[in-house]
């Protein structure tokens, strides 16, 4: 039974608070004060924290300074919330907030986010599919650093808390989404993955919230989004720092009230998704950046996991390969194998595009390789070191005159890298920072501009 500890100086609504919760299995103690709040932290530990921002003897988020509160989850309610606040809040550990007064359906969907489902419920222990198989869900690897995402995973997936995933272009982002579904309890509802990056800025929220007939030009019939076809599920936002500002807004209110409307609709839609995250680029820079939001991402990092490259895992690379080479060999009707050869010579390359552009060397190499046996003929080799930023193309540097609009100096940029690499399309996202499908998508607006 998980004991809940209410602090709010108003008794009534503190009351009818812990009656709800009590109807709901849990076992409820109630502080009127910071003081009561942290006698009762000593004597018990505590699972979740519902914290009033106003006490009679101080700020509730005081409350934060307690060595016990880093055990439980903690939400903030208050009726005089501001943006500010709720960015503290949460940069100071609290997992979500409400505005008083609590409606029950709040309370229902901040209980299924911030706490663990029963542990009859609960999945098999990783370890145990990671010790047979050499896989997790959907991801594959026994090296330490991935064991340890494994771990998070498996802790974090019985709730339904907001996940961020980071890593570099290739590192298995979405299969992390993925998994994280699958060992959910909502694993029997859909899962959706949205690429922010490869959506036109003025279709994306047609696309992510629908739309009405007519509510633009071509809408022509009603459409249903992603929140609404997620509904109950999980819903993968891929490239989040590409989604414009103005949605970010947006974003930010569906996670924070769970409602959103139809674009050319006045109708409130209730939306039960849980959203995760992911970017290939340092989310706080892209704050500073000014192309995300702070208070977005204060939202979505409630839970951040970070993917190694390959280059830091390279004990899993003979696992891997066996895995894809199996999978080929599965699909092509002719089993093939790595020689110890050529295990030696992809560890010794430096995998800029990670797992899938190792996947996509293999699936290169069986095709061209004749026999059961792939040798090293047909592996890839480093080539001269990866150029320092901005020494490309055989130039010392990549020279603009100032005031050179930043559209053409990333066009610039990004066309120069692609001819330093030979115009391998993988190589050079990963060298740019950016997913595979930006680059094709930067391209392929390139090829319609005039010159």
């Amino acid at each position: 039974m998980a004991l809940t500890l209410i602090v709010d100086d108003d008794a009534d609504a503190a009351e009818m608070l812990a009656a709800q919760l009590a109807e709901r299995g849990h076992a409820v103690v109630v502080a009127h004060s910071l003081r009561d709040a942290r006698r009762q932290l000593a004597v018990q530990p505590t699972e979740l924290v519902l914290l009033d921002l106003r006490l009679p003897d101080g700020h509730g988020l005081a409350l934060f300074d307690e060595p016990a509160l880093a055990q439980a989850s903690v939400v903030l309610m208050t009726g005089y919330a501001t943006l500010e606040t709720a960015v503290q809040a949460l940069r100071l550990g609290a997992l979500d907030y409400l505005i008083k007064p609590v409606t029950a359906e709040q309370l229902d969907a901040v209980l299924q986010r911030v706490l663990p489902v029963p542990s009859a419920e609960a999945r098999s222990d990783w370890r145990q599919q990671v010790d047979a198989s050499g896989r997790f869900g959907h991801l594959v690897g026994r090296a330490p650093c991935m064991q340890r995402i494994y771990q998070q995973i498996a802790r974090v997936a019985q709730t339904g808390v907001t996940v961020l995933v980071t890593g570099e272009s290739g590192t298995g982002k979405e299969l992390v989404a993925r998994t994280l579904h699958d060992e959910s309890r909502r694993r029997e509802r859909p899962f959706l993955a949205v690429n922010c990056g490869a959506i036109s800025p003025q279709l994306m929220e047609s696309e992510i919230f629908g739309h009405e007939k007519g509510s633009f030009t071509g809408a022509d019939r009603q459409h249903q989004g992603f929140f609404e076809r997620a509904d109950g599920g999980t819903l993968f936002l891929d490239e989040v720092t590409e989604m414009p500002l103005e949605l970010q807004v947006k974003l930010l209110r569906v996670l924070e009230t769970g409602s959103f409307m139809r674009v050319g609709s006045t109708t409130l839609r209730q939306t039960d998704v849980r959203i995760v995250a992911a970017t290939n680029r340092d989310p706080w820079q892209a704050v500073e950046q000014g192309q995300l939001r702070e208070d977005l991402l204060y939202r979505l990092n409630v839970f951040p996991i970070a993917l190694p490259p390959l280059r830091e895992r390279l004990e899993d690379l003979g696992l891997l390969c066996t895995h894809f080479l199996l999978e080929i060999g599965q699909r092509e009707g002719q089993a093939k194998r790595l020689s110890p050869a050529g295990l030696d010579k992809l560890a010794d390359y430096r995998w800029p595009g990670n797992v899938r552009e190792l996947r996509n060397v293999l699936q290169r190499v069986y095709v061209m390789s004749e026999g059961d046996t792939i040798t090293t003929e047909w592996l890839p080799s480093n080539g001269p070191a990866r150029a320092p930023a901005m020494a490309l193309g055989g130039d010392p540097d990549l020279r603009v005159a100032l005031g050179t609009p930043l559209a053409d100096v990333e066009q610039r940029l990004i066309l120069q890298t692609l001819r330093h690499y030979g115009n391998h399309r993988e190589r050079t996202a990963a060298a740019l920072g950016v997913s595979l499908k930006t680059l094709y998508n930067k391209l392929k607006t390139y090829e319609s501009e005039p010159p």
